[in-house]
């Protein structure tokens, strides 16, 4: 007799579920004990690391991750990630385990109160009614995870898995199509919009993402325009090498509107309109200035302050944008130099870890960001040459930096990736790195040491106060690395840095050990958040 938990691993095999990310639980021991031999089973030692390696994975896929969550533990440990997840559009089936249903009235040990525990931050939360519903509310997160971008979590009592299932329903489709294909007609506002702009701008977003970015690419050199990165993007939306590229978006008002104010329409693609982060007063653009969205988000779409909003798939817009507007030409513009090493003896700075890394990056690298104070020196100095140049936490929350880069370089084994975290952030995230040396995943994991929260401690400085956190330079990132199984070296000096990087760099596509660096540096006294 076939069970719910047959079932549902062949619900898992059709949508391609077939790695489980997971740190287990007694109530999750009947769905997992005895897994059959095509589904592959990876520990993590935290939940936040369990989501965020689910989440790496996700994006290097282009597909949902699966994750399994322990009850309300579980599920609390992990919600800063799903809502790391959610931020950055990412689609994952999380299936939550729950005590026994029936003594579930009762209040049993290990009990969760699981529906509201991770807020609004799911796309979509169940507990099926009953147990054979499991196998369609699985597919149906799925279909919504994949649909509204976002994490979708089923709850699932330990019962229910060895429950029969004989001549059930299913409660989901087998194939699900999006069409994403937008005709001339209902572009025809837009099309008018852009050709008779004097001088428009392009605002491009992590939305975009890899069908996209020729498509904006062949867009913006049709209308001869600069193209800005959104702020605190999840992704790049366009090719920071790329001579149009004008760099990131500016994040408060009265700096968002001088940076726009010689364009009388600006077009914000797969991002929002406009992400900021410290309030300013006064509107986000300059009177006269007309801002249009094409986002196949529609949360972004309902919330934007747009002037033209398209709720449409940004590749399907864009790529027939190019055919309809008129050519216009493209005036150059000059890349950045980036600084030359300190004299022998002196300290690092991250802008000089960041230079020498990015002489040195292959232009198909997959690079992590979770570096707060370190993040400015990092767009102007490693522009992202393909759509995983820059992959980053949007949510804003630590701990997503380490594990996602373990993720993405599981789900793509032929691409070197290399994380570069503060010692702050890899804090959130250290228990990935034993997960990346049992499953023999080289990442390259760069660590810039200043034994403080330099970004916290400056916004106190701004703030007119004195910081009550203290530094923690006795912690040692390497250190922790290495009790985890993962090799570690600690670079000091500029030269030790050079060689370093000559040597590891061209391994990090054959590489299957991870290797963290923890690199010294010193707080750049001109850094302003």
């Amino acid at each position: 007799m076939s069970t719910v938990r047959e079932a549902t691993f062949e619900v898992l095999r059709r949508f391609g579920l077939t790695t489980i990310f997971c740190n287990p639980g007694s109530t999750e021991v009947a769905l997992l004990t005895g897994l059959p031999d095509d589904l592959r089973f990876v520990l993590a030692l935290h939940e936040g690391s369990v989501v965020g390696m689910a989440t790496g994975w996700a994006i290097g896929h282009g597909a949902p991750a699966l994750a399994v969550l322990h009850t309300a533990a579980g599920l609390g440990n992990a919600v800063g990630a799903i809502a790391t997840a959610r931020a950055n559009q990412v689609p994952l089936v999380i299936l939550v385990g729950q005590q026994d249903r029936r003594h579930l009235a009762l209040e049993p040990f290990l009990t969760g109160r699981l529906a509201g525990l991770a807020g609004d931050y799911p796309v979509w939360v169940d507990q099926p009614v009953r147990a054979q519903d499991v196998p369609g509310a699985v597919a149906r997160a799925y279909h919504e995870a994949v649909t509204f971008r976002g994490p979708a979590l089923v709850v699932v009592p330990l019962d229910d898995w060895a429950a029969p299932f004989e001549d059930e329903t299913i409660a989901a489709p087998t194939r699900l199509l999006r069409p994403a294909a937008v005709s001339d007609e209902s572009l025809a506002p837009l099309a008018a919009l852009l050709s008779e702009a004097r001088s428009p701008a392009i605002v491009a977003g992590a939305g975009v993402r890899e069908a996209g970015w020729a498509a904006v690419v062949a867009l913006a050199e049709r209308l001869g325009c600069p193209v800005w990165q959104e702020s605190f993007g999840a992704m790049a939306g366009f090719p920071q090498d790329h001579p149009q590229y004008a760099g990131v978006l500016p994040a408060d008002r009265g700096r968002l509107r001088a940076a726009l104010v010689a364009h009388d329409v600006v077009l914000a693609v797969g991002a929002p309109v406009f992400r900021q982060y410290p309030f300013d007063s006064g509107p986000l653009v300059e009177p006269g200035t007309t801002v249009a969205l094409v986002t196949d988000d529609p949360a972004e779409a309902h919330r934007s302050p747009a002037d033209l909003a398209y709720l449409a798939a940004p590749a399907a817009v864009c790529e027939r944008l190019a055919v309809l507007v008129p050519a216009r030409p493209a005036p150059p513009r000059p890349a950045p130099d980036g600084p030359e090493l300190p004299p022998e003896g002196e300290v690092l700075r991250a802008a000089h870890v960041l230079h020498q890394l990015a002489r040195r990056l292959p232009a198909d690298a997959v690079l992590v960001e979770e570096t707060p104070s370190s993040r400015p020196d990092l767009h102007r100095l490693v522009p992202a040459r393909n759509p995983l140049g820059f992959v980053s936490a949007a949510m804003g929350g630590l701990g997503f930096g380490v594990p996602a880069a373990v993720g993405l370089r599981m789900s793509l084994p032929d691409r070197p990736v290399v994380a570069v975290v503060g010692d702050g952030s890899a804090l959130y995230g250290v228990h990935a790195l034993w997960s990346a040396a049992h499953y023999r995943v080289g990442a390259l994991f760069v660590v810039l040491a200043n034994g403080r929260y330099a970004i916290m401690d400056r916004l106190a400085d701004k703030a007119g106060g004195k910081a009550p956190w203290p530094a923690f330079t006795e912690v040692s990132v390497g250190g922790m690395a290495r009790s985890l199984g993962c090799a570690a070296r600690r670079v000091d000096t500029a030269e030790e840095l050079a060689a370093v990087l000559d040597e590891v760099m061209p391994t990090l596509v054959d590489r299957e050990e991870p290797l963290l660096l923890e690199v010294t540096v010193a707080v750049d006294p001109d850094f302003q958040p």
